[in-house]
């Protein structure tokens, strides 16, 4: 074995047997000891500055530079006394991670004196350097001014000791260049929609909220084999490996018993996250060895994000001191399962009703059957702008394989509630008899609740399913920052609800009731939107093609799902509903395109830098000493040689062929980069990526993983699958 790779092995199994440490404190008590919440808030600030932040949270209210000052100052003394030492404008720009730049309280003033200064205008903005953020030609690169402000609905927190306030990041001219600002924008979106339409049925919803709950995938490998595999270690991904004997197939996995390391981790990085405010509940092993999943309670969105991307941070910096590695990639062993981040979204009102959850009363479920339906009906309407919402490098590995949903959008519903569609579908179109009414308010309507109560079954190959009381978005890939895709959905359903409440106002304007308008509305969604309902098996050949006779879109790829954010239709809804212009839309088209072709051109280097300085070499060294035993051995046997010796000639034959092949597409695809990368148009430079130098990936694959099961085990320079995947 390699001394690498040896000694790699041997470091994850000797961590494999580890002391669990029971939590000191029960976990409600841990809960959000280090966040200035409601409660932080109430106890270090003056009535007004409460006032002030809360009518901030609530009504967007602007903050003054008064009160800015006063909540400054509570923030100040309530994080020094938990000891924190510096401050930071916490944001999310576009490269998919977080950042932060650390500033000290620490001021001197006259006489070699210093003090502890936080005020209000450090507070709501800062000025970091945007020169080397993605910004999509938004600004120049010697224009360097960006600017982060107080997003006061997240709440700060302390990390380590670090005092983090959740901003927005844009650049000077005001255009967004995070996640966060679409985000929020979104919400106030739907809310303002949402909460119009609740009118029908409630004249006391003021508000509507979006909440989310995301379920968090991820794998965890040792990081000794992380440091003995460049494309871990560089790319998340493993681009070489023989899958195991042993893989999923047993499904022995899935829900088994943690192992004692894997609890350690999971424990602390559970304690850590609590103190933080994030209200993880659940966890446990998934389908592929080695990898979990762990998932929250429902929160508002916007903090549920802010949440999920902290936690991603706290799990990496927590598995570093259990020598683990979290691997976020979509897709980092072949042959068994991906990982993603199933997003459960739902609509809650001000006044405790989930408005994806069928009530008690008749009013109730037509109130549940309004946005239910009008839901379906915007993803009907922007099936292409949600698959692009999900597009990434990594998730094209992912869609489609094994338990994944497809490319394909479409919507699950079950049975029960086809039911009730096909229903409502028939009802009589303009006015209603009494006699009708009466049907669809007790015999159709009224009795949703009875067939809803756990009945609405799960259909892993959706990717866009309702499971009982929420819609799960199960395509979102598991590195994604959840920002993209609940702003794009955010943003359908919210355009979706203003065109229902115009069309229900003007047949109320011609003289239906507004039950019967309502019916009349709902049951037009109800024909044009049956063609994204689909209950089947989305992995089968006859929903491909079923779905291209409905007209529904199936871009495998990221260059061609991307698409989809900068046509007209796209950039005129973005830019009506208020949540970004043209310039941004299309900036963000530009970076995600740049990001794909980034990554797969890393990957392509990667991989060649492995097959020519790792693979060949040390299959030509076996090679070798196979050719020296057959001289040996023709010196011993003389006629009788080949006989004898016919088997280790034939090896010695197969391994020249793979290594051959291997050297002779390893030049062409790095001949291919290099004309792909002289492509200035960046779209085309990106399918060149997709279609030219991508599928080469493949091809070398086979024949490297083809000579780890020739060479000798004791000479692979790589950790294998079965060493990463079942050492705990």
């Amino acid at each position: 074995m390699s001394t690498i790779r040896f000694k790699a092995l041997e470091k994850a199994i000797e961590r494999c047997a580890v002391k669990i440490e029971e939590p000191v404190a029960r976990r409600s008590h841990l809960f959000g000891t280090n966040v200035f919440n409601d409660e932080a808030m109430r106890q270090s600030m003056t009535k007004d500055a409460y006032k002030g932040v809360q009518e901030a949270i609530q009504f967007g209210k602007k903050i003054d530079r008064k009160t800015a000052d006063q909540v400054a100052a509570a923030m100040k003394e309530w994080a020094i006394a938990k000891g924190a030492t510096h401050y930071t404008h916490w944001f999310q720009p576009l490269t998919g991670a977080t950042a932060e730049k650390h500033d000290a309280f620490f001021e001197t003033y006259g006489d070699g004196k210093a003090m502890e200064k936080f005020d209000g205008g450090q507070l709501v903005q800062q000025e970091p350097d945007a020169s080397s953020f993605p910004n999509g030609g938004i600004r120049n690169t010697f224009e360097a001014r960006g600017y982060t402000a107080w997003d006061p609905t997240s709440p700060a927190f302390i990390y380590e000791t670090t005092l983090c306030i959740p901003t927005i990041f844009v650049a000077y001219t005001g255009e967004a260049l995070d996640n966060k600002t679409p985000l929020l924008k979104a919400l106030h979106a739907v809310d303002q929609a949402a909460t119009e339409v609740c009118q029908y049925f409630d004249k006391k919803v003021s508000k509507v909220i979006g909440t989310l709950g995301w379920e968090q995938e991820y794998f965890l490998i040792d990081s000794a084999f992380t440091d003995a595999r460049p494309d871990l270690k560089l790319t998340g991904r493993t681009l070489l490996g023989h899958s195991p004997a042993k893989g999923q197939q047993l499904d022995d996995h899935y829900f088994g018993s943690i192992s004692d390391r894997v609890m350690s981790f999971m424990r602390e990085m559970e304690i850590e996250a609590l103190k933080l405010g994030i209200p993880v509940k659940t966890r446990h092993n998934e389908v592929a060895p080695n990898q979990f999943e762990l998932a929250p309670i429902f929160e508002e969105i916007n903090l549920a994000v802010d949440h999920n991307a902290l936690l991603m941070d706290v799990m990496q910096k927590v598995a570093k001191r259990h020598n683990f590695s979290v691997l976020f990639h979509e897709k980092p062993f072949a042959g068994i399962n991906g990982s993603g981040k199933h997003n459960n979204w739902s609509l809650a009102t001000d006044t405790g009703v989930n408005l994806l959850s069928p009530g008690q009363t008749p009013m109730n479920n037509l109130q549940f059957l309004a946005f239910f339906i009008n839901t379906i009906k915007a993803v009907q309407d922007n099936e292409e702008l949600l698959r692009s919402a999900i597009a990434s490098a990594g998730n094209d590995h992912r869609l489609g394989a094994n338990e994944a949903p497809p490319a394909i959008i479409s919507v699950f519903i079950g049975s029960q509630l086809t039911k009730v569609l096909d229903e409502l579908e028939n009802v009589t179109q303009g006015k209603l008899s009494p006699e009708e009414k009466t049907e669809l308010k007790l015999n159709v309507v009224g009795k949703i609740p009875e067939i809803l109560l756990d009945n609405t079954d799960r259909n892993r190959t959706s990717p866009f399913a309702f499971t009982g009381n929420k819609f799960e978005f199960r395509a979102v890939g598991s590195s994604a920052n959840c920002a993209g895709a609940m702003t794009v959905l955010n943003v359908i359903v919210a355009k979706q609800l203003k065109e229902f409440k115009i069309s229900v106002d003007e047949l109320i304007e011609k003289g239906l009731k507004k039950d019967e308008a309502i019916f009349n509305i709902l049951r037009e969604y109800i024909k044009v939107s049956k063609k994204i309902r689909f209950e089947g098996d989305g992995y089968s050949d006859a929903w491909q093609e079923e779905a291209a006779k409905r007209g529904l879109s199936n871009n495998k790829t990221t260059p061609k799902a991307l698409e989809a954010i900068v046509k007209p239709e796209n950039i005129k809804l973005f830019e009506e509903m208020n949540i970004m212009s043209p310039v941004e839309l299309k900036a963000r088209y530009e970076i995600q395109i740049e990001e794909y072709i980034k990554k797969i051109q890393i990957e392509s280097r990667l991989l060649g830098d492995i097959a020519q300085n790792h693979i060949i070499p040390i299959a030509i060294k076996y090679q070798n000493l196979l050719t020296t035993n057959v001289k040996d051995m023709k010196d011993i046997f003389g006629k009788d040689f080949e006989n004898i010796a016919g088997e280790q000639l034939a090896l010695i034959q197969k391994i020249s062929g793979h290594i051959s092949f291997i050297s002779k597409k390893t030049d062409e695809m790095i001949e291919t980069r290099k004309v792909a990368n002289k492509i200035e148009d960046i779209e085309k430079r990106a399918h060149a990526y997709c279609t030219e130098v991508k599928p080469f990936f493949d091809e070398i694959r086979e024949h490297c993983d083809k000579l780890e099961m020739m060479v000798d085990d004791e000479l692979w320079p790589l950790s294998k699958y079965r060493e990463m995947l079942f050492t705990r």
